[in-house]
């Protein structure tokens, strides 16, 4: 997988962060929305973002709804509900915002093929299934999708996609 040393991230794109200090680069707490203020702007986003000068968008608690649902559900969920907001959200938007959800627990639950680039979130026990995020929500287009690094030779703090289709 392709890695990102810019912070073109934050600015534009489609982002699944879990490093707190990424977060804490692009917005305060009070600022992130969450996943049902998300959902309930579709085709009807703010004049200006709430983070990061007017350029950013966090969401938080798509994490914890996957792990509401079996994951067959939280599949038909994603490709549903999710990804038509999101395409919303770009189109809204265009090259002029980011949308960035906050994962906390992200590195432990983001599955980065090596071999493939394919994206996949484990799911919550008992299901240990595994959904793949790569064919719900970017339709396979695996060399799309970067690493965010912070600095050199760090872990990854979030995936990043310019633009989903």
């Amino acid at each position: 997988m392709r890695q990102l040393r810019d912070t073109v991230w934050q600015r534009r794109g489609t982002s699944w962060v879990w490093d707190e200090e990424a977060r804490n680069q692009i917005c305060a707490a009070r600022e992130v929305w969450s996943l049902r203020q998300f959902l309930r702007a579709k085709g009807q986003w703010p004049d200006d973002l709430p983070s990061n000068g007017g350029r950013t968008l966090v969401v938080a608690g798509l994490d914890g709804s996957l792990d509401l649902l079996a994951p067959t559900d939280a599949e038909a969920w994603l490709a549903d509900t999710i990804k038509p907001a999101v395409l919303s959200f770009q189109d809204e938007w265009g090259s002029d915002g980011a949308l960035v959800f906050w994962l906390p627990g992200g590195q432990n639950r983001v599955r980065a093929n090596a071999a493939t680039d394919e994206v996949g979130w484990l799911c919550h026990a008992p299901h240990g299934h595994q959904i793949d995020l790569g064919r719900i929500l970017w339709g396979q287009a695996n060399e799309y999708p970067q690493e965010i690094l912070l600095r050199d030779s760090g872990k990854p703090a979030g995936l990043f996609h310019l633009r989903i289709t």
